[in-house]
């Protein structure tokens, strides 16, 4: 079975939960930038966890089937249409042979999973099918989806009943607002005790320069720094440090003035110093955040952030339990 893309909405990429184990070479994870939206999705239709779905972002693509499959779209509220015809987001339904899934307009988030039964299956590139497009790896032909693709579906495994259905309490998405827990980072000491303050107290807003790479905030005040004398090969800019890794969720804050959330795609190292690290039980959010989103950062300790950890994967637990 292939799917023919008829129109690929603005940005749709295959993506699965990605390929680790590479970072230290400088190829990022790559993956759903919303992990629990995709494993949902892929559950709904009956596929493992970690099989390639449709990432879209902000508007969804025309998908012509050649043949029938159980589809299934969690994360953003894009909804979906069979022939015209609503349904809904969440929720298992079946597509024939001949008929189009199109969407309507994003009422709420940034990016939509789409799994189809069988999942997408594109060439496994270093053990995953997720498309890195900065580096044209993996995915379909290392790139976002173009008008005219064919994209190949494997055998489906496990049949599941048509509107089987996430339960709405379990169903993780965005607020008006945002708040994004933070650990404070090895460079917390290079900035003054008032701009730590300030940075809490502040409320940022998601700028357009925001992506699979990285996001961008603005808004708030810019960070003071403490006074030093620049150790060799980093530079003036008081911002600047000699190279070192970065982990994902870094906040880097080039220049002291706009926050960068490093995410999915992000580079593995670099010369601009961390003020804190997102804790990955909110890095799903981020993906669901729409430009100009008010945001703060809240800290925490590395208790509240293994907790939090736990309760996420507590509730990725129910969800199974719910969908068995």
């Amino acid at each position: 079975m292939a799917i023919k893309v008829n129109a690929p909405g603005l940005a749709t990429m295959v993506q699965d939960l990605g390929r680790p184990g590479y970072y230290h070479l400088g190829i990022p994870l790559s993956g759903g930038m919303d992990r629990f939206a995709l494993r949902a999705a892929n559950l709904l239709v009956g596929n493992e966890e970690g099989a390639a779905v449709l990432e879209a972002v902000f508007m969804g693509p025309e998908l012509e089937f050649t043949a029938d499959a159980t589809v299934a779209v969690t994360g953003a509220e894009l909804p979906p249409k069979v022939n015209g015809e609503v349904r809904e987001t969440w929720t298992s339904f079946r597509v024939k042979a001949g008929q189009v899934l199109s969407f309507d307009y994003l009422k709420k988030g940034a990016r939509a999973y789409i799994a189809i039964s069988g999942g997408v299956e594109v060439p496994m590139v270093l053990g995953s099918r997720s498309t890195y497009a900065l580096g044209a790896l993996g995915g379909h032909e290392g790139r976002k989806l173009q008008a005219g693709d064919q994209l190949p579906v494997g055998t489906i495994s496990k049949s599941v009943p048509e509107g089987t259905s996430v339960p709405a309490a379990l169903r993780r998405g965005p607020s008006n607002t945002a708040e994004l827990r933070m650990l404070p980072g090895l460079y917390w000491h290079r900035i003054t005790d008032g701009a730590g303050k300030q940075f809490f107290e502040d409320t940022w807003k998601v700028a357009p320069e925001a992506d699979r790479i990285g996001y961008r905030f603005k808004g708030g005040k810019a960070l003071e720094f403490v006074p030093r004398t620049p150790p060799f090969g980093a530079g003036s800019d008081p911002s600047n440090i000699v190279d070192a890794c970065y982990p994902y969720g870094s906040i880097q804050v080039p220049g002291g003035t706009e926050p960068i959330v490093l995410h999915r795609d992000a580079v593995s190292g670099g010369g601009y110093f961390m003020v804190g690290t997102v804790i990955s039980a909110d890095m799903d959010l981020i993906g669901q955040l729409q430009p100009h989103t008010p945001t703060r950062f809240v800290k925490v300790d590395l208790k509240t952030s293994l907790a939090a950890r736990r309760d996420r994967a507590g509730t990725l637990d129910k969800v199974r339990a719910a969908l068995r």
